[in-house]
């Protein structure tokens, strides 16, 4: 079970559970937007998309094995604890239950068009790992794209099947406000994948992949990635002087443990050369991104009126 856990990344898993939980319910009910889905449908979402994610994960680890063989023996699953007889019935049967709860979903919300997403989604995690993650950026772009897309998606079946002429505005408020997430985790994560590629070069060369500092060299890959690094301090920054200049609490928070956190780690990467540098600097993002999210506590506690 141990192993089994460790393949689907219960922990991004959880990031996952905890983003959406805190959209529907520090966001959306405590400011009582209308919504469309009771809590059963929305622990059906939570499943349908960590269901999908997790096959995700599970097919990037059987496409992984070479790579993560040199780069971290010791985190190899697949062929050791588990099978990949097994690794491929799991991924299997996470895709048909997202799937299939996400047309169960749409249906009853009103709008069938919406399981394309679920669809799309699994099509894209499968292209990614067989193929998209071995080229220059395009894997990176994808990747982040659907990390922001996890958020984005309560958004679009919570909000959007209700919105009216008399309610619109207060609807895309809300969901613009789950967008500025969406594009913050985006941006993190993005960053985080390039940061990913400088640390697996070696085993990413040897399995005959193309990625960013495969393509360019290190150092210059490294240029890339403080560059890249300095576009979510930015878009943090507009954000507080945008929206929060009046909360000052909120706006604290988001200096001290977003802003600090991003300059800190960037300026680790502008420095960086071994493995566990890069390592440490991917840590601190997806911790950055984990208190980004907790920041939706505030919103209900000093916003609400």
């Amino acid at each position: 079970m141990q192993s089994i856990l460790k393949l689907i990344r219960w922990k991004n898993l959880l990031m996952i559970i905890i983003a959406q939980t805190l959209i529907k319910y520090a966001l959306f009910e405590s400011f009582n937007v209308q919504v469309t889905l009771n809590t059963l449908g929305f622990i059906l979402l939570v499943i349908a998309t960590t269901s999908i994610a997790a096959a995700g994960n599970i097919i990037n680890d059987i496409y992984d094995v070479e790579t993560d063989t040199v780069n971290k023996p010791d985190d190899v699953v697949i062929g050791k604890a588990v099978s990949e007889k097994v690794a491929y019935n799991l991924f299997f049967i996470l895709n048909i239950i997202g799937i299939a709860i996400g047309f169960y979903l749409s249906h009853s919300v009103g709008k069938s068009a919406f399981f394309a997403i679920f669809v799309i989604i699994s099509l894209a995690l499968y292209v990614y790992a067989s193929y998209l993650k071995g080229t220059v950026l395009f894997g990176n772009v994808l990747i982040s794209f659907l990390v922001g897309m996890s958020l984005l998606i309560v958004g679009i079946f919570d909000l959007l099947p209700v919105i009216t002429t008399q309610n619109r505005l207060a609807q895309l408020t809300f969901f613009e406000i789950v967008v500025d997430y969406a594009v913050f985790a985006f941006l993190i994560n993005l960053v985080r994948e390039i940061i990913k590629d400088i640390q697996d070069v070696d085993g990413d060369h040897k399995a005959g992949m193309n990625t960013l500092p495969i393509a360019l060299g290190r150092e210059r890959a490294n240029k890339i990635a403080f560059a890249v690094s300095m576009i979510p301090i930015g878009t943090v920054i507009y954000f507080i002087v945008t929206y929060l200049y009046k909360q000052q609490v909120i706006a604290i928070y988001f200096l001290v443990c977003i802003v600090a956190p991003l300059i800190y780690a960037t300026i680790k990467i502008f420095s960086a050369e071994h493995p566990k540098h890069f390592q440490q600097i991917s840590n601190t993002y997806k911790f950055v991104m984990f208190l980004g999210i907790l920041s939706l506590i505030l919103y209900p506690i000093f916003l609400k009126s």
